[in-house]
């Protein structure tokens, strides 16, 4: 049924990722699918790290981590954006696009007040990506 499956992952959040990655893995496994894990960050330093490269190899290491958790192979794209908090969702879809991924699996925070007014990141690329997306709470 799925042959591409990404998982956007926020690698500053990663002990909240659990069950959305475990998800992405057990559905890979099941559907014979790659599953591809893709990361968005800025050109100057964050959180997680200093640089885009520093950034790339992080996500090249938890995907790896994470692979090797789930015993499957986890492939990974860093995305660089100028302005990920402006350019977040639509990056993360195009990529999806670009990919070919037919499914985003992605972890998700229970809605509040301000997702009654704005969308939430998984409802954004639900709402406006040409891919499933399965939001895992």
């Amino acid at each position: 049924m799925f042959k591409k499956i990404v998982a956007p992952v926020d690698l500053a959040h990663k002990a909240e990722l659990g069950r959305g990655l475990g998800v992405a893995v057990d559905l890979a496994k099941h559907y014979g699918a790659t599953l591809t894990l893709i990361g968005v960050t800025g050109t100057g330093p964050g959180n997680v790290a200093h640089n885009p490269d520093e950034y790339t190899a992080a996500l090249t290491a938890f995907a790896s981590d994470v692979g090797e958790k789930g015993g499957i192979e986890v492939q990974s794209v860093a995305v660089v954006s100028n302005d990920p908090a402006v350019e977040l969702e639509n990056r993360i879809a195009e990529t999806a696009k670009e990919l070919g991924a037919d499914l985003a699996v992605m972890a998700s925070h229970k809605p509040g007040l301000l997702e009654h007014i704005f969308s939430s990141h998984a409802g954004y690329l639900a709402s406006h990506a040409d891919l499933s997306v399965f939001v895992v709470r």
